[in-house]
């Protein structure tokens, strides 16, 4: 038998919330909505603006419109270039994140092993410290195994995808972990009965199953990879910097194109609005259920 659709309660049922409080939230999302919206509307008008403009008094309504920084960004620049190798190192570092921390977080979410616990704090531990810590370490053991092997993983794509590997891949088995807590293990030993192994188990029961736990750990490892400064500007060099460490050219010794800055702040936020407006539900499935058991 269907459930009776809910009904609203009246303005005057005593269940109905005060009017003050009815003003109260409106008065905040608005302003909230400003907080918001505000930034976002003066990086798209000064994006349009010619440099003239941008540089001098800031005005709401620009008096003249252009696409020309849109052009611009790509040649004052190696945009392209940056652009690419964001993609390759971003993808690379969400692809192997996820298949390790999929092994990973099932074995320790289905099977007793000596280390089980010390493993599991240790991973949750490796989220305490600043990444500014591993800076120089990291940076000195790229250059000794280029030195004694001739591995050139210092300013490399390879060397920059393992260091991005280093504090993503902790959370996200952390993080699956909970949520493959949260997959009854009735479905694994159905399939166990039904004749897969371990593995088949994981592949054709599990996975499916957590495909929102997976997506938000994905979604996670690429937007940090994406945006990452810190080690992007050390480790990397002028053919393979990215895109965050890329939008610095577009300050030279005499002048700051602002409007170019804009414009290519836009452009490269594109992926990752993109990504998230299409992965959104699959997204907050997988931050909500694995919280709950």
């Amino acid at each position: 038998m269907a459930s009776p659709p809910l009904v609203p309660a009246p303005r005057n049922s005593p269940m109905a919330p005060p009017r003050s409080f009815l003003w109260s939230r409106r008065i905040f999302l608005t302003l909230l909505t400003g907080f918001v919206l505000i930034p976002v509307y003066v990086m798209v008008s000064s994006s349009l603006k010619p440099l003239a403009d941008v540089t001098g008094t800031f005005r709401w309504l620009p008096s003249g419109l252009t696409f020309r920084p849109y052009i611009d960004i790509w040649s004052t620049v190696p945009l392209a270039t940056y652009f690419v190798n964001s993609l390759i190192v971003a993808g690379a570092a969400t692809v192997c994140s996820v298949v390790i921390a999929v092994f990973a977080a099932y074995a320790v979410s289905r099977y007793d092993f000596r280390g089980k616990r010390v493993f599991t704090v240790t991973v949750l531990s490796t989220q305490m410290f600043p990444g500014i810590l591993f800076l120089l370490p990291l940076f000195l053991i790229y250059v000794n195994i280029g030195n004694a092997t001739g591995v050139a993983l210092f300013g490399s794509r390879g060397g920059l995808i393992l260091t991005y590997l280093t504090f993503s891949l902790p959370f996200s088995i952390w993080m699956l972990i909970g949520y493959f807590d949260s997959v009854p293990r009735d479905l694994d030993e159905a399939a166990l009965v039904d004749g897969c192994g371990p593995l088949g188990a994981l592949l054709r029961i599990v996975v499916p199953a957590a495909i929102p736990g997976i997506v938000a750990v994905a979604v996670y490892a690429f937007m940090t990879a994406w945006g990452e400064v810190l080690f992007a500007s050390v480790m990397t060099n002028d053919t393979t910097r990215t895109l965050a460490v890329g939008l610095q050219g577009y300050s030279t010794l005499y002048d700051v194109y602002w409007n170019q800055v804009m414009a290519a702040s836009l452009v490269v936020s594109v992926p990752v609005v993109a990504g998230f407006l299409l992965l959104q539900r699959y997204l907050v499935a997988g931050l909500t259920a694995g919280a709950v058991k």
